[in-house]
């Protein structure tokens, strides 16, 4: 009966389904999604809101065995006929607002619609809302391995064209306790964490670390960012965990900090670049929180972080977390050292690395040489093993 999902919307909506609840729908979901002809290894583009179905689907997928394709909303047709095209997708599931973006999308792919209308319907989009006249009972058409594919996430491209990374049903599932760590979620915890759907952020503190730990996971489901309704939902929801970007941190800063209600907050965090001194002073001194730094890759969980009650060291990203060995590797000597590009050593391969990228032996050799993951980041330690980071 623990609440599992809270979701606050602009329409003033407030949505919260318990493990229990969670547990009877996605399985409910799976049952219908096989009568759809959703197999195991079949891939499914899930491009999908902060909304409850978001939720259930990945649970519903995991039960299936099947391989889900995380999209954002943002994305475009486009960055679509790509997606479908080069991740061989069997199954696009969107909303209202995604269906036009998929006209042009040649492909014989099952098109299912949350809160579809009747046009969508009448163009052959099967609506989800349907999942719930089914049988709440589910059972799966064989085993799930541990080495099976489950995520296949898209990068963000910017430089190139997006790689196709893969993670298995334990890489993410079973990694995150590293960012369960890094976070120091507990059971119990409200978690609120800042990121969208389709993004490794998103399932990095919106699935698996809050529900490794038992936590709630809370959703601020806003249009537009509001730095003073961000600092009442911390009061309201009695949020225990905060994660958010820099770029939030910044706004907040900006914003009446000693007016929010933090009296249930125990751990701040923030990821996707370093984040300031000052900032990270200006929080101090309003909340009396530390907000901790890490760091990893839609390829990775958490592999560095500042862990609760350790010392957090100005400018610094912490050590490594449990589960992951470091190494700085020298460019140029390929000599691990006190800076350099920060690897993984595969000789003790880490449960939350990626099994490689899809359909590309090139890249995969150079990413995993001379015996190590190469993040392509480059960075310093001191004595006691803070790592800083430097930079691509």
């Amino acid at each position: 009966d623990r609440p599992a999902l809270r979701i606050l919307s602009d329409d003033d909506s407030d949505v919260s389904l318990s493990y229990g609840s969670l547990s009877a729908r996605s399985s409910q979901v799976a049952g219908w999604l096989s009568g759809l002809g959703v197999a195991r290894g079949d891939r499914v583009l899930l491009m999908l809101g902060n909304v409850a179905p978001l939720w259930e689907v990945i649970l519903a997928t995991m039960k299936l065995g099947a391989v889900i394709i995380p999209a954002s909303t943002l994305l475009q047709p486009a960055d679509l006929v790509d997606r479908v095209s080069r991740g061989q997708v069997r199954h696009v599931i969107t909303d209202a607002a995604g269906v036009p973006k998929f006209s042009a999308v040649p492909g014989d792919w099952t098109r299912i619609v949350v809160d579809g209308d009747t046009a969508a319907s009448a163009e052959g989009w099967h609506s989800y809302s349907s999942a719930f006249s089914f049988s709440g009972s589910f059972a799966p058409e064989g085993v799930t391995r541990a080495s099976d594919p489950l995520l296949l996430y898209f990068t963000s491209g910017t430089t190139a064209l997006p790689k196709l990374v893969a993670h298995t049903q334990v890489s993410y599932p079973v990694g995150h306790l590293s960012t369960m760590y890094w976070v120091g979620i507990q059971p119990g915890d409200v978690h609120l964490n800042l990121s969208s759907p389709g993004w490794a952020k998103h399932a990095w503190s919106n699935v698996y670390a809050p529900w490794n730990a038992g936590a709630t996971v809370l959703v601020l489901n806003y249009q537009r960012f509001s730095a003073s309704s961000l600092l009442a939902a911390l009061g309201s929801c009695q949020v225990t965990t905060f994660c958010a970007p820099p770029t939030v941190w910044r706004m907040l800063i900006q914003a009446e900090l000693g007016a929010a209600d933090v009296s249930s907050l125990r751990e701040c965090v923030a990821a996707g670049e370093p984040l300031n001194p000052e900032v990270i002073e200006q929080v101090r001194k309003a909340w009396g929180i530390t907000v901790r730094d890490g760091f990893g890759q839609t390829e990775t969980t958490a592999q560095v972080g500042n862990t609760p009650g350790q010392p957090v060291r100005a400018g610094s990203m912490g050590r490594p977390l449990p589960g992951y060995s470091v190494v700085l590797v020298d460019p140029v000597s390929g000599e691990p050292g006190r800076d350099g590009e920060i690897c993984l050593d595969l000789s003790r391969r880490p449960l939350g690395l990626m099994t490689g990228y899809l359909d590309d032996s090139a890249l995969n050799e150079a990413a995993m040489r001379g015996g190590y993951y190469h993040t392509g980041d480059v960075a310093t330690s001191d004595d006691d093993g803070y790592i800083t980071y430097v930079g691509r």
